[in-house]
């Protein structure tokens, strides 16, 4: 019990008083923080480990500055025009886009035809297409970056493919002798046989 009291003396005083002990009349330690005349002892005192009341400041944390991902303001298809109806009989074309600004690094255009990707992503804007089926076709152009997601996609527009025949090449211009084996509505198998002359035989 007198231990603790100690500790509860020592750990309330200021850490700049001094503390003395004595042994009064009947023999108890006694603990007092006024010197006295006599047998008082003053007692040496660990120091404190007290904290100071003054903080270090902590810095502010500053948020990463995140750069904006590229944009594009605009993305048409040139050619063809939309609803554009194209007569071709092995039902070729060329398409062709534009971007403003122009591609940015790692990205890439790629043609869709009925919602499908043709071919490979490029940085060429101009799409080759070949023996596309007659009928109505949806076209898009979207540029994709080099994960292969789309950043920026044009509206689809309607595409209208008319491929004319063979009959119908040679109703419209009929095939001369020149042309077998050179246009192809006019093969060699159908050129007409040629008349071969009578020698002229004299009369005797």
């Amino acid at each position: 019990m007198r231990n603790l009291l100690l500790c509860l003396l020592l750990t309330c005083l200021p850490a700049a008083a001094q503390v003395y002990t004595y042994i009064d009349a009947e023999g108890n330690r006694v603990f007092t923080d006024k010197p006295r005349q006599g047998n008082a002892e003053r007692l040496q005192l660990a120091p404190t480990n007290g904290m100071s009341s003054e903080l270090s400041p902590v810095p502010p944390t500053v948020a990463p500055i995140s750069t904006p991902a590229p944009s594009y303001q605009m993305l048409r298809i040139l050619v063809p025009q939309p609803d554009a109806t194209i007569r071709d009989s092995a039902g070729n074309l060329i398409v062709t886009a534009t971007s403003e600004p122009a591609l940015h690094n790692g990205h890439s255009f790629r043609l869709l035809l009925d919602g499908q990707a043709m071919g490979e992503a490029g940085r060429s804007p101009v799409f080759p297409l070949e023996n596309i089926d007659r009928g109505t076709h949806q076209l898009a152009v979207e540029i994709v970056d080099a994960q292969g997601r789309t950043v920026e996609r044009t509206p689809s527009q309607p595409l209208h493919i008319l491929r004319i025949s063979l009959a119908q090449k040679r109703l419209a211009r009929p095939c001369m002798k020149g042309d077998y084996g050179v246009r192809p509505e006019c093969p060699l198998k159908d050129k007409p046989a040629e008349k071969k002359d009578i020698p002229f035989v004299p009369f005797i």
